[in-house]
This record gives C-alpha cells, structure tokens and sequence, in this order.
C-alpha cells in the first residue's frame, strides 16, 4: 500500500512538473520580434517624408540647388529601410550559422550608420539656407523673385529663384519647409543612431531577427 502512495505521488508530481513546463508551440503560428520592424518602418516613413517635402520645395522654383532640397536623403532612407525589412523576414538562427543572416545584418548596420551621416547633412544644410533665408530682403522682377541678405550693401550676394510669382513663397512658404526639413532629419537621424546602436550593442546576433516557425527546441530562443 505504501509503495502505492508513493506511486501515485511521483504521477502526480510528475503530471504537475509537465502542466507548469512551456506549451510546445503551434506549428501553424509564429513567434516575431518586432524591434527591427519597427525601425525599419519609422525609416520608411521618414524618408518618405522628407522626400515628400524635398520635392515640394522644388516645385517652388528650379533654381533652387540639390542640397535645398534633399530629396536624396529620403529615397536613401527608404533604400536601408528595405534591407531592415529583409533582415526582419530572415530566420533567426544561433551563433550567426547562416552566411545570408550575417552579411544583410552587417549591410544594415553599415547603411544605419550612412544614413545617420547623410541626415546630419541634411539638418546642416536646411539649418543653414534656414538662416539664410531669414534676412532676405526680396523683390519681384517678372517671372522672378531676386533677393539679397542686406539692402544696403552694395556688393552684398544676390539670389535669384526663377518661376516665382510671389516672393512670400521664398520668404515665407521655403522657409517653412527648411524648418520642416530640420526636424524631419533630425528625427530620423535619431531613428538611425537607435538602429546602429542596437546593431553594435547585440553585435548582430542576440536578438531575434525575423519570423521563427514552430521551433523544435524552445533553447533556440534563448539570447547567444
């Protein structure tokens, strides 16, 4: 009888041991980690912005130069944030063992770090033609808005916007959108830094990259 007893213990031991293990997973669901998402998409969004602004200030006049109007800050964005896309759709594995995994994690690392580079540019050129344009004194002349930082220089620098019918595009309108501009970049270059940092600190490899479908062995999850 006792050995009994001790019996149905050890089956009742045992049976809660199995209860309070962790539940295999399903095989039709997914275990995601969503911080390489969400940097990619902020990414992508930013850029797009900024694209976006970049490209109605150049509407406003063709003379204005390409650094006015970093359009190619933004479509250099979306570009990284495409590989932050494929880094999150590849598999996680342990230990770097997959060559594809190691070169698109070092790939975005690399273009994080050109791409908080080129928006730190991008917020010094804005910054600057922001207060540039605060002292101009313009005027129109014809299909042109000519303007000038002091009136009463003679020999002062003279800028010219063709294709403007309202000088309050430049003085008020562009300006604006220098403003925007710097806090668009500035932003995203913030989002970018998160994203190196993140790279560095785990040194490509602790965290989870991409989808994981029914892992065998709940060991795979753990942080290398």
């Amino acid at each position: 009888m006792g050995k009994g007893q001790k019996g149905s213990l050890g089956e009742k031991k045992g049976k809660r041991m199995r209860d309070d293990s962790p539940a295999q997973e399903d095989g039709k669901k997914c275990r995601v980690f969503r911080f390489p998402l969400l940097v990619a998409l902020l990414q992508l969004l930013f850029g797009v912005a900024v694209a976006a602004v970049a490209f109605l200030m150049a509407a406003i006049s063709p003379s204005l130069l390409a650094r006015e109007t970093p359009h190619w800050a933004g479509i250099i964005l979306c570009l990284v944030s495409l590989v932050g896309f494929i880094l999150y759709c590849i598999n996680y594995l342990p230990d770097e063992k997959t060559s594809m995994q190691f070169v698109v994690k070092l790939l975005y690392f690399i273009l994080c770090t050109t791409g908080l580079v080129i928006s730190v540019l991008a917020v010094a050129f804005a910054g600057h033609h922001h207060s540039q344009s605060s002292s101009f004194t313009c005027k129109q002349m014809g299909e042109a808005c000519v303007c000038v930082q002091d009136p009463n220089d003679p020999i002062a620098r003279t800028f010219t916007y063709e294709g403007v019918s309202d000088c309050e595009a430049i003085t008020g309108t562009l300006r604006f959108y220098f403003l925007l501009q710097i806090l668009l970049n500035l932003v995203q270059a913030l989002v970018c830094a998160v994203g190196t940092f993140i790279m560095w600190r785990h040194r490509y490899q602790v965290f989870f990259s991409g989808l994981q479908i029914a892992s065998p062995s709940p060991e795979l999850w753990q942080k290398v």
